[in-house]
This record gives structure tokens, sequence and C-alpha cells, in this order.
């Protein structure tokens, strides 16, 4: 897949193709301005999963916001591709739930709704709680070492109020957890889920209150870790996305209150 080596504008938005990242919000317009400069060629690496990737990083960062219908044609010119391989990581990202495939019509970006969060968290928690449990058991001192540094240099983060990089070290730590538990099935069905999680938490407005929990709850990931204790590892993670569950929903309840009637 090609990407730009500067940027774009997609929805309005200008867009960091390295990053699949929104620069600087300008408005919704009508014309998508891709690519002004020329793109380098990434087909050697695997078109599939480059361009569900890209798509999914879009959607998960909310560049491709809820609702929205994706527009095809000026992705394929964004990253020079034809509709096939496009069409191809739209439907696996269906299968994710970040997409809606309308027959005829194309597809659109799936909204969040508490229905699909009450679903999706419990079953999540239960697969953090599980990879936590197994990491215990089968972890090595060097990948402990290597998810303390990650813990560290999210603390950083979280002192900077850097909340994107504090969210990109959040995510390495329960990816180290979910590798150090040696399951591909319980790999396979996190992954599945993974991104809705994801998603819903940057849609989210994280307060000054929640963030500290969060980090307290991370304290106590690690002190559980590093006790090899997954009784009480395990029942961390689990509330640690229950608490994520209660501030996304919280957000979700006063979009709600604010939605004009009629």
């Amino acid at each position: 897949m090609k990407r730009a080596e500067r940027g774009g504008n997609i929805m309005g938005l200008d867009i960091d193709f390295r990053s699949g990242l929104a620069v600087e919000p300008k408005g919704c317009v009508s014309g998508m301005n891709y690519l002004t400069e020329p793109t380098k060629d990434l087909r050697r690496k695997s078109l599939h999963e480059e361009l569900t990737q890209t798509l999914r990083d879009l959607i998960i960062h909310g560049t491709l916001p809820p609702g929205v219908k994706i527009p095809e044609k000026d992705l394929c010119d964004a990253y020079s591709v034809s509709r096939t391989p496009l069409r191809e990581a739209l439907k696996v990202l269906a299968s994710e739930g970040l997409v809606v495939l309308e027959p005829n019509r194309g597809a659109r970006v799936s909204q969040i709704t508490q229905e699909d969060l009450d679903e999706v968290f419990p079953v999540m928690g239960a697969l953090e709680a599980l990879a936590g449990e197994l990491a215990c058991r089968n972890i090595t001192d060097q990948e402990i070492a290597e998810i303390q540094a990650l813990h560290q240099q999210m603390l950083g983060h979280y002192r900077d109020l850097d909340l994107d990089s504090y969210f990109t070290a959040n995510q390495k730590i329960h990816e180290a957890l979910l590798a150090a538990a040696r399951n591909q099935t319980l790999t396979t069905h996190y992954r599945s889920l993974s991104a809705r999680v994801q998603r819903a938490r940057y849609v989210a407005n994280m307060t000054p209150a929640r963030w500290a929990q969060a980090v307290d709850e991370h304290e106590e990931i690690i002190k559980h870790l590093l006790a090899r204790n997954g009784e009480r590892l395990a029942a961390t993670l689990r509330r640690h996305l229950e608490n994520k569950l209660k501030t996304v929903s919280h957000h979700l309840g006063r979009k709600a209150d604010f939605r004009p009637a009629g």
C-alpha cells in the first residue's frame, strides 16, 4: 500500500499518513483532497494488513467518526489501492464491529451504543483477567522488566499530561500481558474485541479523577505481576475494565442528555 510522505485531508481533517492521526481539525467539507506528493510503495508488506490497520486506526482515533459513511473512492486515491483490497479490509473491520456494511450503499463507521458497551466490556474484562492469570504462570523475568519499563514510560506521559502517548504506552502494557499468557486462542478472541474497547476509550473524556484512578490501578497491576499473584492480578484487570465502562457510559449518557429534541 502506498502512503503519503507528509499527509492529506480526510473529511476536513489534516492527516499525518505516517501515523494515521488527525493533526488539525478544520470542520467538515464536501471535497477531500488527499495527496499532493509522491507516495512510498509499501506493497512488499502485506497490503491487506497494512490497509486494515490504517483504517482501524482512523476509526479508533475518531478521524472517521461514528456514523460517517466510509469515503471509499477518496481512500483508494489516498493510498493508491483499488476497491478490492479496500473492501476486503472493510469486511475485517465489520467483523470487529467497527464498520457496518450496507448492501448497495457502501459502508459506515458503526455507532457506539450503551448496549454494545454492556456486551463487549464484560467479555473483555474476563479475557484480560484470564490473560493476567496465565501471564503470572508463564511470564519471564525479562518480560516483567519490559512491562515495568513501559509502566514508567506511561507514568511519565501521565505527569506530562500527554494523553495520546499515555494511551499508547497503556495499550502496550496490556498487549505485553496478553503475549505473556502464551495462549493463541485467548489472543485471537482478545484482538477481535480490542479495537471496539480502544475506540470507546478514545471518545470518552478522561477526567483528572478517573485518570488518577487508572494510574493507581496500573500500579496495582505491576505490584501483583511482580508477586506473580494471578488471582489478584485478574481481579484488578477486571475492575480496571469495569471502571473504563463506567467512564464511557457516563460520557454517552451526557451526549444523550444534550441531544436536540425532534
